[in-house]
């Protein structure tokens, strides 16, 4: 086991002392690399969602202004299951919970693939529901994440894990071309191939979970045995470390604003994805630019998740929470306002990046403010509410397009984010909350 290191303190975000140096323990290091793998191969499925979901809807309804309706399901499926597995992971430990939801991604992969072949909406919509229920379920490895490593360290915890959803990026578009080449030689629907062979990534994902040890949650109730002269302090929500009330979360200011500013972001981004390809479409580029462009939002999303995670324990959460909402904002406006590609594109990027400065940041405040027994759900509240803005706004987008033009929903992106950036302005005075 290694140790830690330390000769002094400094003050960091929300009173946290962090060690001047700190080793991270191989056993540590071991799970985390564990997890981050395993994101990669079970990543790659979130992937077929929002690329094929719309394509397969087109496909089943004949009508492309029903192609928002995947997007509102994996939003609907986020706001039903993140809280309730947050539960089953306070209770019975991570690994469970992961290994439950993994399954329930399996079970809805196979049911997408079958739909295609049937041509059956009915089919489309449980299984969307299935699969996206199991992977945001899974996404409580972010919590096993935190759990590992010393309050200072959370959120570049939640970069690595991050990291390995950009892996699964990579992997997603080989396994779309090799089942389209498959299907043409045998004569199978492409749109079902890749869904019934994402079974065999959710099932080599869970064979990584498997070798992970002890459970997360027991490491993070239990810091002090893995890092030397760790001091644990005192807990923060009452004495009983398993009693979590979701009142009490949203009723301290630093929960509250983390929980406003990345449910922002999220409604943001969710709004972006569909004006961008809409956007590039109305001022004449194809499907490669689009494509292009696309790519360049994601490399936001994901591929400076580590160093962002690095800073905002270095300098503070709120110090990188916020100007990734402000940066996200200024993305929505780049694509609304301009039109020229390569400005629409930056737009798209600085969302990304955006995005991924206020989700990390704001995760590791949550994991912060709260002991190890409430963090599952905790951070399910926090999923919970950028869920059922993300089925807000995909419900929104379309309507606004058709009554006002694409810039009525650039609009909207850009005053959402505007409402956690005016919040954190606000006297601490005017706060219903503490």
């Amino acid at each position: 086991m290694t140790f830690l290191k330390k000769v002094q303190t400094i003050s960091i975000d929300e009173s946290i002392a962090r060690p001047a140096i700190v080793r991270i323990p191989a056993l540590i290091k071991r799970n985390i690399t564990l997890f981050a793998l395993s994101q990669s191969f079970t990543g790659a499925g979130m992937s077929f969602a929002y690329g094929l979901g719309p394509l397969m809807v087109v496909g089943l309804t004949g009508s492309a202004s029903l192609a928002g309706l995947s997007v509102s399901l994996i939003g609907l499926s986020r706001f039903l299951v993140s809280y309730p597995v947050g539960k089953i992971t306070d209770t019975y430990g991570r690994k469970p919970g992961i290994l439950l939801g993994l399954v329930l991604a399996l079970i809805g992969s196979v049911t997408l693939g079958l739909s295609q072949t049937f041509q059956s909406l009915a089919l489309f919509v449980g299984g969307l529901l299935i699969f996206a229920m199991g992977m945001n379920a899974a996404q409580q490895l972010r919590v096993a994440a935190t759990d590992m490593f010393l309050p200072h360290m959370r959120a570049r915890a939640l970069g690595y894990i991050a990291m390995g959803s950009m892996a699964g990026l990579v992997i997603a578009p080989l396994v779309v071309s090799a089942s389209e080449a498959f299907a043409s030689n045998i004569g199978a629907n492409a749109l079902s191939l890749p869904w019934l062979f994402l079974p065999v990534l959710i099932l080599m994902g869970m064979s990584l979970i498997a070798f992970i040890h002890p459970d997360p949650k027991y490491i993070g109730e239990n810091l002090q045995l893995y890092y030397e002269g760790y001091v644990p302090p005192p807990r923060l929500f009452g004495k009983d470390a398993s009693v979590f009330r979701v009142k009490t979360l949203l009723a301290h200011r630093p929960t509250l604003l983390a929980i406003v500013a990345n449910s922002a972001a999220q409604g943001n981004m969710s709004i972006v994805m569909v004006l961008t390809s809409l956007v590039l479409a109305h001022h004449g580029h194809g499907i490669g630019a689009i494509a292009a462009s696309h790519t360049f939002h994601t490399a936001g999303m994901f591929a400076f998740t580590i160093p962002l995670g690095k800073l905002a324990d270095r300098v503070g959460y709120s110090k990188v929470m916020l100007p990734g909402v402000a940066v996200a904002l200024a993305g929505a406006a780049l694509v609304t306002f301009t039109d020229h590609y390569a400005l629409i594109t930056l737009g798209t990027f600085l969302v990304g990046i955006g995005w991924a400065a206020t989700n990390v940041a704001s995760t590791a405040l949550i994991a912060n403010q709260t002991e190890t027994a409430q963090r599952g759900r905790a951070i399910g509240v926090n999923d919970s509410f950028a869920g059922g803005m993300t089925v807000a706004a995909a419900l929104a987008t379309g309507p606004l397009i058709e009554a006002y033009s694409l810039p009525a929903a650039g609009v909207a992106a850009v005053l959402i984010a505007v409402v956690p950036l005016a919040l954190s302005l606000l006297p601490k005075r005017y706060w219903p909350v503490h």
